[in-house]
């Protein structure tokens, strides 16, 4: 088997592993209605709604990912944004009902970040949550990398395949001066602009306008306003007969990630803020060991999962070794797997993407830039429109 083919494999096995389970989704659901209950029950928040953002809404989150909520003020039909002030002031209510009412746990209160938010965790469901208020520039983020991905598909499980390596690496964590996922995300979109040929456009092709300018005024008309922009936009780039198409395997486009990302940080926008000049060594050691691990003539699939997900992970594609016990099974060979293997379906992204319709559109955020390249209501399920191209 080639290398190429082997690495092939071997990242469709980790995607069978690192992508979300349907009662993955359906656990998210249950933590988001049960804090639309809490909310409900807090005075200063009469009127407020709970909405996801974040990888979840994006469908880039893995089976271990937080859920970031949103709580939306009641401001009438206008866009508008509390401040800071009354940010920390009630997510410290919120941080009261939470222990009042029970079921939650690790609750954290981080008043003077950038943006302040309430870190907690579901004891029912065991999944962290990061809570901010009014954040509609995570909720406009989240749905344009949801719109970037139905761009083409190999985008979504080049993601997936990034976050599990850098956590593998230890380069994936914000509060040790690393990369948050976002981050993550961004690196992949400048990776996939600049390949040859390019597999997405540069952001302002998308949509070339300041959301910041533009999300004024009536919030429904600015949404739909920014959605079909968008929308004729992506079309115009998918159906471009003359647009030469990248047909790069996965395992081609990983590798070549891993060479092209030599130093991320000569960027005018500081998407990676939170990462300490400490961790640049450890970061570059991170993408230069892996190349040299893929390329390398003497790899196998253990080395190849080694070098790409955490122990944990690996068990799940490469089950420990049978172990001789004579006092069981008549004295055969018994394997002893430390947790059972997960076989599902790669299709997943399209089962996901239909999970996300209609959900409400919003925000204040500037599109994402790279270098000099780029430039509702309440329901029980949050949903998108799938493919807006």
């Amino acid at each position: 088997m080639g290398a190429n083919s082997a690495l092939e494999h071997v990242l469709k096995e980790i995607l069978q592993v690192v992508q979300p389970l349907h009662e993955d989704q359906e656990k998210r659901y249950r933590v988001i209605d049960e804090l639309r209950r809490v909310i409900e029950s807090v005075e200063s928040l009469r009127g407020a709604t709970v909405e996801p953002f974040g990888s979840f809404v994006s469908s880039l989150f893995t089976r271990w990912g937080d859920l970031d909520i949103s709580i939306d003020l009641p401001n009438g039909s206008y866009i508008s944004s509390a401040g800071k002030k009354r940010r920390k002031k009630l997510l410290g209510d919120v941080q009261i009902a939470l222990r009042q009412r029970g079921g939650w746990r690790k609750l954290q209160l981080i008043p003077n970040a950038r943006v302040p938010i309430l870190k907690f965790e579901s004891s029912r469901q065991s999944i962290s949550c990061d809570m901010s208020i009014d954040n509609i520039q995570g909720q406009m983020k989240s749905k344009l990398l949801f719109w970037v991905s139905a761009i083409d598909g190999r985008f979504h499980n080049m993601v997936l395949l990034v976050k599990e390596w850098a956590k593998a690496h230890g380069i994936n964590n914000p509060k040790a001066g690393t990369f948050n996922s976002y981050s993550l995300c961004l690196l992949v979109i400048f990776h996939f602009q600049t390949c040859v040929p390019a597999i997405l456009p540069p952001l302002k092709d998308i949509y070339p306008g300041n959301l910041v300018d533009d999300l004024q005024g009536v919030r429904t008309n600015a949404e739909i306003r920014i959605k079909e922009i968008c929308a004729a936009n992506i079309r115009r780039f998918r159906q471009d007969r003359f647009r030469r198409v990248n047909r790069s395997s996965l395992s081609e486009l990983f590798t070549s990630f891993l060479e092209k990302i030599e130093d991320p940080f000569e960027q005018p926008e500081n998407s990676a803020r939170a990462v300490n000049m400490s961790k640049l060594t450890l970061i570059s050691e991170a993408f230069q060991t892996t190349y040299r691990r893929l390329i390398s003539a003497n790899q196998n699939k253990g080395s190849l999962v080694a070098a790409l997900v955490r122990p944990e992970v690996s068990q799940s594609i490469i089950p420990r070794p049978r172990v001789w016990n004579p006092t069981h099974n008549g004295g055969h060979h018994q394997s002893h797997p430390t947790r059972p293997q997960v076989h599902r379906s790669l299709h997943s992204i399209s089962q996901a993407q239909h999970q996300f319709q209609n959900l409400r559109l919003g925000s204040r955020s500037n599109i994402i830039t790279l270098q000099n390249h780029n430039q509702g209501q309440q329901m029980r399920r949050p949903r998108f429109d799938g493919y807006i191209g």
